[in-house]
């Protein structure tokens, strides 16, 4: 359904009244909504246009931020249970969980990337 858009006369001129409310600010969303917006103003500019005229931006931004957070949870999970990180190894040798874990959040980080925000 497309909303109708109205006009106010200026001087001889009319000027449509259009409200934005496909803006986003930043502070609405999470990490990777931050940075799926920033890589679509900065490399899909088209597609950045096309999402905020279309009013479908906000709505965009927040399913990749939530798929995003839900995949890196389950990856984090799943990839310290593959690579025998535990409780165990936090108690006994901290550093070396520590570089392990780092590790694995590098990982899945340039897996979010990979399939969410730079695509």
């Amino acid at each position: 359904m497309k909303s109708k858009i109205t006009y106010t006369k200026v001087g001889d001129y009319y000027l449509p009244n259009l409200i934005d409310t496909a803006s986003v600010s930043y502070s609405e969303l999470g990490k990777y909504g931050r940075m799926r917006l920033n890589y679509l103003k900065e490399h899909k500019h088209a597609e950045y246009i096309i999402l905020w005229s279309e009013n479908k931006l906000r709505e965009h931004l927040e399913a990749v931020d939530t798929t995003a957070n839900n995949q890196f949870h389950l990856l984090m999970k799943q990839l310290a249970e593959r690579e025998n990180i535990t409780e165990e190894l936090k108690a006994n040798n901290q550093m070396e969980w520590v570089r392990k874990m780092n590790n694995i959040k590098n990982s899945v980080e340039e897996i979010i990337g990979k399939r969410y925000i730079y695509c």
